[in-house]
């Protein structure tokens, strides 16, 4: 019969480190998704690269684009773009939460022992 192991609670400076490195790889992520789309913008559309860092910001946010898109290739992008953001925001908020999902399950698991 399978033997559950109980392993102790990590100790907190080592919780603070793991909620670092998942905050991190979460900057990481953010930080390519929104280099892509402030690349989309100004390379599609020929927008500034400031109103397309901002442009890219609001939809990686959720909030929506700021300027009015003209070309059919920046409004597909936009629509893909949207998509894509969606998807790291899931991503990103599943990294960031992990580390204390994880303890709270753990240290419930063993209280129930």
């Amino acid at each position: 019969m399978y033997e559950h192991r109980r392993d102790p609670l990590l100790p907190f400076p080592a919780f603070l480190q793991r909620v670092l490195k998942n905050l991190y790889i979460a900057a990481a992520i953010v930080s390519v998704a929104l280099g892509v789309g402030v690349l989309g913008y100004h390379g599609l559309e020929d927008i500034p690269w400031i109103d397309a860092i901002l442009n890219a910001s609001m939809i990686l946010g959720g909030m929506g684009p700021v300027n009015a898109l003209h070309t059919t290739g920046g409004k597909l992008f936009a629509s893909a773009y949207a998509l894509f953001s969606g998807i790291v925001f899931i991503t990103t908020t599943g990294i960031l939460f992990a580390p204390f999902v994880h303890r709270f399950l753990h240290r419930f698991h063993l209280e129930s022992k």
